[in-house]
């Protein structure tokens, strides 16, 4: 889509969520509108950044802590994936009509038997029309931008050397150019690879050529596998590869979001550090794909789950961990930098990690069932998966009418949650059907019976007769998204009168037009301003559930066209503007978009 290129300064374009992601489950960057690489954490998701202009960005992305081409003269901007891929293309015009293409990729495919998927970016550049003249630069920093990197000089290569990382740029560009940010004409096509302290093995130009080429090959014969719902099909095909993305292959776990501190709402201080696993959030993922017929992602992240429950050996489960399982996630607050547009504080770890959330018990069971019911797994699920499995169904039957801090993880409030009882019924009558399938009628009835007594009293505690409605916790009165969910995981017929009054009150009281906010009571920061974009999928989804269809497409529809150019959402929207806030790319969001499409799309056989 074209874009006109704007700057709040010298050289330095507004910020914005208008971005796109590229990756390979190893590393992720995200690149603006004038091919600006303002994000990129190495080697794993939750490194320190080698690029953080995106929270250095008051005036403008930074140079500092960025990497980018400058067309003398831009007025205008192209930025598209290549289809069913992660490589994008980015092309830059001046006035004069002189265009130059950027590629960029992280390489990803099969080779000697394994995925090659190192910690690298590689960018391609080609002149596409007249003689641009331009300037390259890269400048990583380290320590959160605290330190400028030592440059020295190879014979076909610049090593930047900081205490927390050696990376290597690799180019066939002017090396002087490069190192001097010298404005110079392109007439032939360059190329730079950018990643750990490595010599490249063969010639530059033809092994960036066929990491192209076979980065492409990858995804396109990954998306083709995919089921795809007749509609919406590019719009699922991308959240897909953007979920894909989000997976930390090496150990399976899966972040919640590439970014850091990207505030929620406008100075709201709601700013916080996605860049690790929720298990909750997981869940969602792997049952997004699952519904693609995706089941590798899944496959992937049941190793890291299980090594996570058989750590709490039927004890204490943390809501998040690090990607390498790490348990301590300690929050601190970087202070030199002034964060998204200016809007601090920018946050390293999170305190949530300390958190009792008690529907991670039900995310386990949930996210592990399938493995008992699937035939098409290399590893199905086994009598010792369901022992420790049923470890986690213990913590959830003792837990589930206990105060927690609800899954919206509020900081100084402890309440019993509906959601966090709702996932914990999902636990138990989920090892009740595990244990028919394998064959344990004791265990099954063990379960199920505990399923009903949880079912029973949450249809008790948390219904509000005066409201007519389910509400947030326990005797509480408070409205909150999240009791959507009860159709989702089966607790209820969604044409149920109790469900449909719900939805209604949560229409009347959360909802700014199409879009739903989380919550009305106000939490540590105040009541909600923006509207939480998984939780108006949410809606479409009870819309489409209870006949109402023609309100869900026109949600739905809506809220696709709120994407940014290249079809990515973040975690929050601003109702009246449509702008994007909160980390970014938001695996809840992505989900959303992917789950709305299967359940309201035309079926196949309407054309074929």
């Amino acid at each position: 889509m074209p874009v006109s290129i704007t700057a709040v300064g010298a050289h330095r374009p507004k910020a914005s969520l208008s971005l796109a992601l590229i990756g390979n489950c190893t590393i992720g960057a995200l690149i603006d509108q004038s091919a600006r690489i303002v994000w990129c954490c190495m080697p794993r998701f939750d490194s320190d950044p080698v690029f953080h202009a995106l929270l250095d960005s008051a005036e403008g992305f930074s140079e500092d802590g960025s990497m980018g081409i400058e067309l003398d003269n831009t007025v205008r901007s192209e930025q598209s994936y290549d289809p069913g891929t992660a490589v994008l293309r980015t092309r830059l015009y001046d006035a004069a009509g002189n265009g130059v293409e950027v590629t960029d990729f992280a390489p990803r495919f099969a080779d000697h038997g394994r995925t090659f998927r190192p910690a690298q970016l590689v960018r391609r550049l080609r002149p596409i029309a007249g003689t641009p003249r331009i300037r390259l630069f890269v400048r990583p920093r380290g320590e959160w931008g605290a330190v400028v990197p030592t440059v020295t000089r190879g014979s076909n290569h610049l090593r930047y050397v900081a205490p927390d990382f050696t990376l290597r740029v690799t180019t066939n560009a002017p090396l002087t150019y490069l190192f001097d940010e010298t404005r110079f004409t392109l007439g032939e096509p360059v190329s730079l690879v950018i990643g750990q302290d490595e010599t490249l093995e063969g010639a530059l130009e033809e092994t960036a050529r066929r990491f192209e080429e076979q980065t492409c090959a990858y995804w396109r014969q990954w998306t083709r596998r995919l089921a795809v719902p007749l509609e919406w099909q590019e719009a699922v095909i991308r959240s897909a590869v953007t979920l894909k993305l989000c997976q930390y292959e090496e150990t399976g776990a899966i972040v919640a979001a590439m970014t850091t501190s990207i505030p929620e709402a406008p100075d709201s201080q709601r700013n916080w550090d996605y860049r690790y696993c929720w298990l909750r959030d997981a869940f969602f993922v792997v049952r997004a794909l699952n519904g693609l017929a995706e089941v590798g992602t899944m496959e992937s992240y049941l190793r890291w789950l299980h090594d996570v429950a058989r750590d709490a050996d039927g004890g204490h489960v943390q809501p998040l961990y690090g990607l390498g399982r790490e348990k301590h996630l300690p929050e601190r607050i970087i202070e030199r930098l002034p964060g998204y547009r200016g809007m601090g504080p920018v946050r390293v770890g999170n305190q949530a990690h300390e958190h009792f959330q008690h529907d991670v018990y039900g995310n386990i069971v949930l996210g592990a069932a399938q493995s008992f019911h699937d035939r098409r797994l290399y590893r199905p699920g086994s009598l010792v998966d369901f022992a420790m499995l049923e470890g986690m169904g213990e913590r959830a039957w003792s837990l589930h009418d206990q105060p927690d801090a609800g899954m919206w993880e509020l900081r100084t409030r402890a309440r019993v949650h509906t959601s966090s009882a709702l996932m914990c019924w999902a636990a138990c009558d989920r090892l009740g059907k595990i244990a028919d399938a394998l064959g344990l009628p004791d265990r099954r009835t063990l379960w199920a019976e505990r399923a009903g007594r949880i079912r029973a009293r949450i249809q008790h505690d948390a219904w509000h007769e005066g409201r007519r409605c389910f509400v947030e916790s326990f005797g509480g009165e408070h409205l909150d998204a999240s009791v959507l969910l009860m159709a989702e995981v089966g607790f209820i017929d969604p044409r149920d009168e109790r469900f449909t009054a719900t939805l209604a009150a949560l229409e009347q009281h959360l909802c700014d037009g199409p879009f739903m906010r989380r919550y009305e009571a106000p939490d540590d920061f105040g009541p909600p301003e923006t509207a939480f974009n998984v939780c108006t999928f949410w809606r479409v989804d009870a819309l489409a559930r209870i006949g109402r269809r023609e309100e869900a497409r026109e949600i739905f529809e809506t809220m696709l066209g709120s994407r940014n150019p290249v079809g990515l959402l973040s975690e929050d929207m601003a109702q009246s503007s449509g702008e994007l806030w909160g980390n970014f790319p938001q695996t809840y969001s992505m989900v959303g978009i992917i789950n709305g499409a299967v359940r309201l799309s035309r079926p196949w056989d309407d054309v074929v």
